[in-house]
This record gives C-alpha cells, structure tokens and sequence, in this order.
C-alpha cells in the first residue's frame, strides 16, 4: 500500500477547516439551538476536507469536530444541553458519541466524493457530498444515540413515547432538514472554488488502485 502524504497545500487547508470548527465552537456561528438538539454546520468543514484531503483529512476533521463537541458536553466553549445531560449519565460513553459518528462521517464522505466524481463535475460531486455529510452525521450520530443511550429516561422522554423512527424523526426534524440544505449549498460552493483555485489534487477524482 502506497502512502500519501499531504502537500503544504492540503495541509494549509486542513488547519483552516480545524481552526473553523474551533471557531464554530466557541461563538454561535457554529450552532443554532433548537430546544435539546442544534442544527450544526460544522459538518460544512468536515465535508472540504473530506473533498480536499479524501478519508483521511475527512476523518481527522471529524475528530476535531467530536472534540468540539465533547467540550460542550463538559462546559467548554459553550454549553451543549444533550451532551452534558449524556456525559452526567456516562462520561466514557458521551466521548464515543462525539467522536464516533464524526470520524465515521469524515472517512464515508471521502470516498463518496471520490466516488461520484468519476461521473459528476465538481459542482456535483461536491453538492452530493455536503448533503451526505449532513445526513450521514445525524444517522450515525442518532444510531449511537440509541445504541448507548436508548434505555434511559432521558432519550425515552425526548422520544415522547414514540417507536425508534418515528421518535428519531421528531427529535432531528427541520434540525437535520437545515443542515442537509446548508451543507449540500455551501459545500458545492466551497468546493467549486478551491477546484478553480487548483486546491482540490487530481488524485483526489482518479479511479482507486485496487491493486494488491
């Protein structure tokens, strides 16, 4: 296997999206809070540096944007109402649900974006993989919910008594419909511009070597 390095470039740009996401954070730029949950747009970073720098630098901003989260979740840089009633009822587990869905989220886009591109121009490419990133953030992100936490009286009270889907919809509603929206918008846009600006490498829209 063949190992990739990133050019001065690509880096430029990873610390950029990370700088964002703290920026993000720690003013309300980055959040809008809808009763418990928010509608985030710091999926938007995630995405240009899963278009940029592929899974890798997708899974390294996901990472930076789990840390944003768990920082809420303990008081740091803004409060987070979910994530610090989850980190009272388990701590460990809370870390997992910040950074799991995200760093997943980062790596699925990557190749996404590598995907549609061997059929779309960059416009769409990036359209598409702003709304998955969105959309892959709030599934993956409710799954875990579920998983570590569906049994308490917490996530059964915000469920108001409904079935797993129904209840999962009602708690993301028009939160995950804005960030879908914002990020498919946004994303293209973003994108379009760094490919113009020849940020976006070729290596990043060529056929993966399956090769052993």
């Amino acid at each position: 296997m063949k190992t990739k390095k990133f050019t001065t470039s690509q880096l430029t740009i990873l610390g950029l999206m990370a700088g964002i996401l703290f920026l993000m954070a720690y003013t309300p730029l980055g959040y809008l809070n809808i009763g418990p949950l928010a509608v985030t747009f710091n999926v938007i970073p995630v995405a240009v540096c899963a278009i940029v720098l592929g899974p890798t630098g997708g899974a390294i901003a996901g990472a930076v944007f789990g840390l944003t989260s768990f920082m809420q979740a303990i008081g740091i840089g803004g409060v987070s109402a979910l994530g610090s009633a989850l980190f009272q009822i388990n701590p460990f587990m809370t870390a997992v649900q910040c950074f799991g869905p995200r760093i997943l989220d980062g790596i699925c886009i990557g190749f996404i974006y590598r995907a549609v591109h061997k059929k779309a121009n960059t416009y769409v490419s990036c359209a598409v993989t702003g709304f998955f990133s969105a959309f892959l953030n709030t599934l993956f992100f409710m799954t875990a919910l579920i998983v570590m936490f569906g049994n308490t009286e917490l996530i059964r009270n915000l469920m108001g008594g409904h079935n797993i889907i129904v209840g999962c919809c009602l708690m993301v509603g028009v939160n995950a419909i804005s960030e879908m929206v914002s990020s498919t918008i946004i994303t293209a846009a973003v994108g379009t511009a760094l490919s113009k600006a020849h940020l976006i490498p070729a290596v990043q829209i060529v056929k993966t070597d399956t090769a052993a």
